[in-house]
């Protein structure tokens, strides 16, 4: 017999109740690196977000597959981009500030994707997330910094807007190019280093949106990556991916190794969110390993929110999410070198959500599917925390990349390593596009691989 229940007065079901509290996350995409990473999170079906793209530029903003965009500075740039100065990037911002707020302002998290060292996402970046936080929406910051080759002016273009962009967020997603270097090889072409550029991104917002909208036997919500977030600190969050014997503490080393960044390990973490999915065969042995593995980095004093959820699509894989902040700042990181050369020798280092009103969209944002009032919920009276950076690394699976300086080439590289092969296929920007599902398979056992090669995480003895 189903019973359908109303509150008193009010003809909606109490389903209808528990919809409109769930939280709306929003991801915007500023100046064209942002714009590129938006499109790609939204060719690779991230769920559950609303997306938009703010630039300068008129002409990349006709390209973008974002449902709302926002033209930054009309008057001050005439629809022609920033010309790489950080201060016609801040004034174009500044133009539209009250459009920016309307845009922004509906949502309970948002995350703020750009390229530093140009103009625009450099300059309107801090602005746009400003605007954010003044109205209590937790925002967090997913950028990335310049390739060596770009030189010294762009990278002080960079730490300038990566100083004024932690002063105005949550939390901070910082993912150096130059660390890209870890992951590829000689063969690896330009396009494809920046579509993987673009896939860190996105594997980064969704390792955090994937714990706030998935549904577990121990849940995890908006309010544990609130509380997590605001930790007072650096942070980092990571994914791994194990099958086989070992496949929980394998998952589990993999999801706290930082193979892309400067931060080695969570040692010293005071806060962290962990996350363990799995099939219906995964056992509580298999959890308590995992969870034990993380807890032993960590300080003894931590805060430590655990969930678990059933994925009946991960087959005999366990994978394990990690968000830990509360971390130190790395002292004395050095810079990863490039590539060796083609000729052999190394190159040069060069609470509960309480209803809201919906955000009326200015007349310069195109919208596809306005954001009801219904949905629209914001969290309750806080006082925004200091903002802290964070690193990010999409953690992995298995083996090692044979990369860095040892590389093979056509079908005998294919035939000995086929999971790299099959990982730079998935980035192939001619290729048809893979199944999400193999490709972040892919991504992570490609990026596990290296972590093995490096000393990061322990080789696996052949069986």
């Amino acid at each position: 017999m189903a019973v359908n229940l109303k509150l008193p007065g009010d003809p909606k079901t109490t389903e209808d109740k528990i919809s409109v509290a769930k939280p709306r996350i929003g991801v915007i995409g500023i100046g064209g690196g942002g714009g590129n990473a938006v499109n790609n999170m939204i060719r690779s079906k991230l769920a559950g977000v609303a997306f938009m793209a703010a630039n300068t530029d008129v002409q990349a903003l006709t390209t973008s597959r974002a449902e709302h965009c926002l033209q930054l500075g009309p008057n001050a740039t005439g629809g022609l981009g920033a010309g790489a100065n950080i201060e016609f990037g801040r004034a174009a911002a500044e133009e539209v500030i009250d459009d920016i707020r309307k845009l922004v302002g509906g949502y309970n998290m948002l995350f703020i994707t750009a390229g530093m060292g140009g103009g625009t996402g450099t300059g309107a970046a801090p602005i746009i997330a400003k605007a954010a936080r003044e109205q209590l929406v937790l925002t967090v910051g997913v950028v990335t910094t310049p390739f060596d080759f770009e030189g010294a002016q762009r990278r002080r273009t960079a730490d300038t807007g990566l100083e004024e962009l932690e002063q105005n967020v949550d939390s901070l997603i910082v993912i150096p190019n130059q660390n890209l270097f870890r992951i590829t090889n000689t063969d690896t072409t330009f396009a494809n280093a920046f579509n993987i550029a673009d896939d860190v991104l996105y594997f980064a917002i969704r390792g955090i949106t994937d714990l706030i909208l998935v549904p577990g036997l121990i849940n995890l919500d908006f309010a544990d990556v609130q509380t997590v977030v605001s930790v007072e600190g650096r942070a980092m969050m990571g994914t791994g991916e194990a099958g086989g014997e070992r496949r929980a503490l394998d998952a589990a080393e993999a999801a706290i190794a930082n193979p892309l960044l400067d931060i080695p390990s969570i040692k010293g973490a005071k806060g962290v969110l962990i996350n363990i999915s799995g099939g219906g065969d995964m056992t509580l042995f298999e959890v308590d390993e995992a969870v034990n593995r993380i807890r032993a980095d960590v300080d003894a004093e931590s805060l430590i929110i655990f969930g678990s959820t059933l994925d009946g699509g991960l087959d005999d894989n366990i994978r394990v999410s990690v968000v830990a902040t509360g971390l130190l700042s790395p002292a004395g990181a050095t810079m990863t070198p490039s590539l060796p050369s083609r000729t052999g020798k190394a190159a040069k280092k060069p609470s509960a959500l309480a209803a809201a009103e919906p955000p009326q969209l200015p007349k310069s944002v195109r919208k596809t599917s306005p954001p009801s009032a219904a949905e629209s919920t914001k969290t309750g009276q806080r006082k925004p925390p200091p903002a802290k950076p964070i690193a990010v690394a999409p953690a992995a699976g298995e083996e090692t990349l044979a990369a860095v300086g040892e590389t093979k080439t056509g079908a005998a590289r294919d035939k000995a390593d086929p999971f790299t092969a099959a990982a730079e296929a998935s980035f192939d920007a001619g290729a048809s596009e893979p199944a999400d599902r193999d490709r972040g398979k892919n991504f992570l056992q490609w990026v596990g691989r290296l972590a093995r090669k490096g000393g990061i995480l322990p080789r696996q003895e052949p069986s």
